[in-house]
């Protein structure tokens, strides 16, 4: 930990800083109309099926995360202050994600495409590679295993002065958040999701490396985040407390959208029952 700013970036609005604003609005924009142009199709299609009023809200719930949390004042907040950068990391990692990911945008594209073009996503959501990272721990490495990755290397500092590499991290955290909030309690189908107690294991995992990162954050062990200690411990603390309220969230849906596996009974081998009717046929 070194003193001073985390972030190069000036006070002033520049035209660099008004399309960092623009485009993230744009692309959120387009995310959210795209998504409510695909529930207006489902509805319009298959009226008997519909459209569940609760996922649209959560998708664009998720959308709302994600537009507060790339732009002004949070993004304002991110560039010059370590503790803003936490709470941005917390909305595009954890809890947009989340949202998102309980709006099932896989179920209602599938609803919407035409058979062929169906039958080629499912065919890809089975394929060996999705199948590979689509499993909890795969999906749990590239979400809470990158924390070590980002904060006790020079990745964190080298991205703040890089715009391009700045938006990757920004990227990463956004599709692996969805991949591992999907894998455990998305209401879309996963091809290689196991049981919900092996579903909750990863999930203590992930609250104690959570946990972990956070604790050797505040203390100053193996940290290489260039910002003052102050603004250092205040992110470990956002991100220890702001992180286990979004995993009990995640723990939550994975409760709500946990579906027994119905058995089948046995059949019978004895002879058919008589009817109060009549004798059984023969």
């Amino acid at each position: 930990m070194e003193g001073g700013t985390h972030h190069p970036h000036d006070g002033g609005m520049g035209g660099g800083d008004v399309w960092e604003a623009l485009l993230p609005a744009l692309t959120v924009a387009l995310l959210a109309g795209g998504y409510l142009l695909l529930a207006r199709r489902a509805r319009a299609h298959r009226p008997m099926l519909g459209w569940t009023l609760w996922r649209t809200v959560s998708f664009l719930g998720g959308c709302a995360l994600l537009a507060v949390a790339l732009l002004p004042p949070v993004a304002s907040f991110a560039h010059g202050d370590f503790r803003g950068h936490m709470v941005q990391h917390l909305l595009i990692g954890m809890y947009a994600p989340l949202a998102l990911v309980l709006g099932a945008p896989v179920t209602l594209l599938l609803r919407t495409l035409p058979p062929a073009r169906a039958r080629r996503l499912t065919a890809l959501l089975h394929s060996r590679p999705v199948r590979l990272v689509a499993h909890p721990v795969p999906a749990l490495l590239l979400s809470t295993g990158t924390l070590a990755v980002l904060y006790f290397t020079p990745l964190f500092n080298a991205s703040m002065g890089q715009p391009v590499l700045h938006w990757g991290v920004h990227a990463h955290f956004l599709l692996s958040g969805c991949l591992f909030a999907w894998v455990i309690a998305g209401p879309d189908p996963a091809p290689s999701r196991p049981g919900v107690p092996a579903r909750l294991v990863v999930l203590g995992v992930a609250v104690a490396a959570h946990a972990t990162v956070s604790q050797l954050m505040y203390g100053g062990f193996l940290i290489d985040v260039h910002a003052p200690v102050p603004q250092v411990r205040g992110g470990a603390e956002i991100m220890y407390y702001g992180g286990d309220i979004a995993e009990l969230l995640l723990a939550a849906a994975l409760v709500a959208t946990w579906r027994p596996v119905r058995r089948r009974r046995p059949a019978a081998t004895g002879p058919a029952p008589v009817s109060a009717a009549g004798t059984a046929a023969g």
